[in-house]
């Protein structure tokens, strides 16, 4: 399982600015470069508060559409999917990394 990214500077393409991440935006931000035009969903990728992350991610100025879709099961009804739609680079990543506990 990989290190969840707790930093991410990225640059816009194809000659952009570059812009820095922290925390739960920069773990989204990942999610979203890797799941490409597919985009995120809550469901597919569980985290607290998704709609959060791309607020702030769209503050700083990153293209994100928000797909309305409905889904059933014993507790049916709608999700976002998001979708990004900025080209960026991946310039750096600051992964978790757990420490060791003394015994």
């Amino acid at each position: 399982m990989n290190a969840p990214v707790t930093k991410m500077t990225v640059r816009v393409l194809p000659d952009g600015d570059t812009m820095t991440v922290k925390g739960r935006a920069a773990w989204a931000l990942k999610s979203l470069i890797l799941a490409g035009r597919a985009g995120c969903t809550p469901i597919d990728n569980p985290a607290p508060r998704w709609s959060h992350y791309v607020f702030l991610l769209r503050g700083l100025g990153l293209s994100i559409e928000t797909i309305h879709e409905q889904h059933g099961g014993a507790y049916s009804g709608n999700h976002g999917r998001y979708v990004l739609h900025t080209r960026l680079q991946i310039v750096r990543e600051d992964v978790y990394e757990r420490k060791a506990r003394a015994a």
